[in-house]
């Protein structure tokens, strides 16, 4: 039975942020990538541009957010939506961690204001 315990998952760091592994294509999903995220408090985001639909549930803290440059602020309990195609950043400009649960489909990359592309572990 396909049941992914809080203890086994696979933790990735990058810019500040935890990424804690559950479903992707290697653990057996097909289509959906999920991961909880854990954001430092103080920690500026790098904006990206997303290739899939992303949906973040906001579990604990509140984030400053930009979508295409359009600002916005979302707290425990908020659900965002952002759309595939747009760019994205998200901000913890307060002391305490945030944390999110995130999905998304298989094949989601990221393509950085530099102009390179990565495919995060977390989702392979």
């Amino acid at each position: 039975m396909p049941i992914y315990r809080r203890a086994e998952a696979v933790a990735h760091r990058l810019h500040g942020s935890v990424f804690h592994a559950y479903a992707s294509p290697s653990t057996g999903s097909r289509e959906l990538c999920a991961w909880r995220i854990e954001i430092t408090g103080g920690v500026t985001g790098v904006p990206h541009r997303v290739s899939r639909d992303e949906v973040l549930m906001i579990s604990a803290g509140e984030l400053a957010v930009s979508i295409d440059g359009v600002a916005g602020r979302v707290v425990a309990g908020d659900v965002l939506v952002v759309p595939a195609g747009t760019e994205f950043r998200a901000d913890n400009e307060g002391p305490a961690t945030v944390e999110a649960w995130v999905t998304t489909s298989a094949g989601f990359e990221a393509t950085l204001p530099d102009g390179s592309t990565i495919t995060p572990p977390w989702v392979s």
